[in-house]
């Protein structure tokens, strides 16, 4: 299954909208959906994007800061696991389970214990704390092919210069959906970041 270099990243997000949305999502070409644990019934999010939706998406959690959280995403059917931070205990414990694993960095350092442990890919965050420029200098150092999302403070205006400076996808948050929200919203900026990606990444 090849997906666009998105993850789409739903806080705040309710069970009740969990399977409209995610399908509003697909329909508009984006099939990673991250739903972070510090939304309401993450798990029940989960398991009925994964039910409706499992074999078209990739589904997972997002702010998973332990070992136990790990397990509980892996309980609900989810594939894939991203944290704001670099855990190998946690890294570890996702491969382990035969999860994708996405730890949050800022650093060099960081980056390369997140490799280490296992990571398949790194999410550079906040992304706009370190900028495009940033993460340009530390691209010189990463291993040829490793995938860099870069998360917070990157949008449809910027993916172009992010791409340039090595990032090779996102991971989108309040530009794609924010609490109250229609489906028909949130399908109208699926689109328009879909068509912006597409113009980076063809």
């Amino acid at each position: 299954m090849s997906h666009r270099n998105i993850i789409a990243i739903l806080r705040g997000i309710t069970p009740a909208e969990a399977i409209p949305i995610a399908r509003a999502l697909v329909d508009a070409g984006i099939t990673r959906i991250e739903v972070p644990l510090n939304s309401p019934q993450p798990m029940t999010s989960i398991v009925a994007m994964v039910d409706k939706l499992g074999a078209v998406a990739q589904v997972g959690a997002g702010t998973v800061l332990t070992v136990d959280q790990v397990q509980d995403v892996k309980d609900a059917g989810g594939r894939l696991v991203v944290s704001p931070n670099c855990d190998p205990e946690v890294i570890r414990a996702t491969k382990k389970l035969g999860m994708q694993s996405w730890p949050g960095v800022m650093t060099p350092t960081e980056c390369f214990t997140a490799l280490k442990a296992g990571a398949d890919g790194l999410k550079l965050f906040p992304g706009s704390l370190i900028g495009p420029e940033g993460l340009k200098a530390i691209r010189a150092v990463l291993p040829k092919g490793m995938q860099v999302y870069a998360v917070g403070g990157a949008g449809p205006q910027n993916f172009a210069e992010w791409a340039k400076a090595g990032a090779t996808g996102f991971g989108i948050g309040t530009a794609l959906y924010t609490p109250g929200l229609s489906v028909a919203e949130v399908a109208e900026r699926a689109a328009s970041i879909v068509a912006a990606h597409d113009e980076v990444f063809g």
